[in-house]
């Protein structure tokens, strides 16, 4: 996929080093408990649909658009599963850029389109149970996201903290 023009902007000014930015991500069940995976062009690797959010974009409509940018179809957000970030969210590409996601993943509904096998940024979409995305090639952060998503959560997920003020404050 093309790079937006606000991150293009932003390498212009900083290089490759890397950006803190938001995104998303839509989980879509099929028949039982498989979810809607992606395999994408960058990396060849599979994935859930979502991407960054533009500016004065809402979360919601970044990952409508997303999901339909990648998959063909329109979806309908049900709930907010949760936000994740952290290390395994360091995506680094081919040409050296790196970013670390902070991304809200929501469960979502589908309402119309019909499935893509292919589209600008993915080579393959397809409804995947648990048991063969353990045996994928996946970016890191799937391995934190999607086992929270397969055991479908009824509560939005909030992670375990680390962090605490320092000692004497």
């Amino acid at each position: 996929m093309a790079i937006s023009p606000y991150v293009a902007n932003l390498r212009a000014q900083i290089g490759r080093s890397r950006l803190l930015l938001p995104s998303v991500t839509a989980i879509m069940y099929g028949r039982g408990n498989d979810i809607l995976l992606v395999r994408q062009r960058d990396g060849d690797v599979w994935s859930t649909p979502g991407g960054a959010i533009e500016p004065d974009e809402t979360p919601v409509d970044a990952v409508l658009r997303e999901t339909w940018e990648e998959t063909g179809l329109v979806v309908k957000p049900i709930a907010l599963i949760g936000v994740f970030g952290g290390p395994k969210f360091v995506v680094r590409y081919a040409n050296g850029d790196e970013t670390q996601y902070v991304m809200s993943v929501f469960e979502c509904s589908i309402v119309a389109g019909e499935l893509a096998t292919s589209s600008d940024e993915v080579t393959d979409c397809r409804f995947i149970e648990e048991t063969e995305f353990e045996a994928l090639a996946v970016p890191a952060w799937t391995r934190e996201v999607l086992p929270i998503c397969y055991s479908r959560p009824h509560a939005p997920f909030i992670g375990a903290t680390s962090w605490s003020p320092p000692p004497g404050s």
